[in-house]
């Protein structure tokens, strides 16, 4: 086992755990496994760097802390290794390890490959690599002019990241509405589960417009919420006149208000999320105190304890970020992107439409014991999925997390304790990626009357 394991680290082989009682993996989910740890690591030393509490706690209770710092040369309280510079410096080190994979990972279509071999194992290796560009980027000349140019990458990176998700959101609205409708020709129940998850879906919206519209606005002031919140709502009543308009039923029978009903909720949870954003909006009452208007009561009793709010809120967004990266790294994924998609003809409804069906399947031909945890090893005759397109999700990813983690355009005030507090960059960037949802599904539904000759799949 301990064989195994050195072979994990430093050889070609695939990466599982030592410990028999684990459930079997597969060599590809492994694999993906041990990228996503790298993205953790990096993405936690990031936050980490952020902390003005971290930093003072290591001031206090690390000895000799100042003669530390000095003999690394980052300053005589390692002010070099804190804020949003250090966190560019970090990513930059990051993105480049995942680009460069990206490039050496073009065209791999058989994990039996030499390059394929690289990216299924070496893993000590490559965690020594990734750590070398994390801290080579310390040692770039001319700092300035990299950050103010490394800012602009990150935020084009960033912006693609988040695009590539939206894509894939009215790419997964139109899958599940083409699945279930594929079995609502055989059997009726399946015409019984849309009704329902539908009508399930717009009351979600309507319940979350309603709530907002209680919480988020006054009869007094808070304009921005007032207009930005019946926009967003006519938005979603327009997609779903549109969806289920006679000229767009012609063209594409298979959009229905299912994915109009997606749209409408992902639409409102942005919208909520870009109101909690939005910096706090004070007057004066008739005692001359500051008081906040246009946010829930409850609400600023929540962010009392901001280390908790912060901590969790934290956690739960890169875990979002993370689920995102996996699951847009897929092979069908990809291919949506590309424009390809499976045919109405060969659609097999099913629940659980996202995964794969059991016949397609053919993994177990090949399994390896070597004293611990069973690895399966799926792609023997072929790759499961795209590494290429993995790698540059993943390169996307790091650049939303430095723009994310150092509060995108509101970088030189930042700090992860102040994360939730809300700036106008990120109240902004999630109202206008909630219009650019509506426009992506928009066109798909339009798409077809405006090039007839044109021949579009969804």
């Amino acid at each position: 086992c301990l064989t195994f394991q050195l072979a994990c680290c430093c050889g070609t082989a695939a990466c599982s755990l030592c410990c028999k009682c684990c459930p079997k993996i597969k060599q590809s989910t492994s694999t993906r496994f041990m990228y996503a740890l790298y993205f953790i690591l990096v993405t936690i030393i990031c936050c980490v760097m952020m902390s003005t509490t971290v930093a003072n706690e290591m001031k206090t209770h690390i000895p000799f802390y100042k003669q530390m710092c000095k003999g690394i040369q980052a300053g005589e309280m390692c002010e070099k290794l804190v804020g949003y510079s250090a966190v560019y410096k970090v990513c930059f080190g990051m993105a480049c390890f995942f680009f460069l994979f990206f490039l050496f990972t073009i065209k791999i279509d058989s994990s039996k490959s030499c390059r394929a071999y690289i990216h299924n194992g070496f893993w000590l290796i490559k965690l020594i690599v990734l750590a070398a560009m994390c801290s080579g980027a310390f040692f770039i000349p001319d700092q300035d002019t990299f950050l103010n140019a490394w800012r602009y990458v990150g935020a084009t990176g960033g912006f693609l990241f988040i695009a590539i998700q939206l894509i894939l959101l009215v790419e997964f609205a139109h899958k599940w509405n083409k699945n279930w409708t594929a079995g609502a020709n055989h059997k009726q129940v399946w015409n019984g589960l849309l009704a329902l998850v539908t009508l399930i879906l717009y009351s979600i919206a309507a319940a979350a417009l309603v709530l907002m519209a209680l919480f988020y606005t006054r009869s007094e002031g808070c304009m921005y919420n007032k207009v930005l919140i019946g926009v967003n709502g006519g938005l979603c009543l327009l997609v779903s006149l549109v969806a289920i308009s006679p000229c767009v039923q012609n063209r594409q029978p298979h959009s229905g208000l299912l994915q109009s009903g997606v749209i409408s909720c992902y639409v409102m949870y942005l919208t909520f999320s870009a109101l909690s954003s939005k910096p706090p909006e004070t007057i004066l009452d008739e005692n001359n105190w500051n008081i906040t208007i246009c946010v829930p009561e409850f609400s600023q009793g929540l962010h009392r304890d901001e280390n908790l709010v912060t901590g969790l809120g934290t956690t739960i967004l890169f875990g979002c970020i993370l689920y995102s990266c996996l699951t847009s790294t897929t092979r069908a994924s990809s291919e949506a992107l590309r424009g390809i998609y499976a045919t109405a003809e060969t659609e097999v409804a099913r629940c659980c439409f996202c995964c794969v069906p059991d016949g397609d399947a053919d993994a177990e031909e090949h399994v390896e014991k070597r004293g611990g945890q069973t690895v399966v090893y799926d792609e023997k005759k072929g790759t499961v999925y795209s590494y290429a397109y993995f790698h540059f999700v993943f390169f996307l990813a790091s650049l939303y997390v430095m723009m994310t983690v150092t509060h995108w355009f509101h970088y030189e005030s930042a700090q992860i304790e102040k994360f939730f507090t809300g700036t106008w960059s990120i109240f902004w960037i999630k109202m206008v990626s909630c219009w650019v949802c509506v426009g992506l599904y928009l066109w798909t539904l339009i798409a077809p009357l405006c090039c007839p000759t044109r021949e579009f799949s969804v």
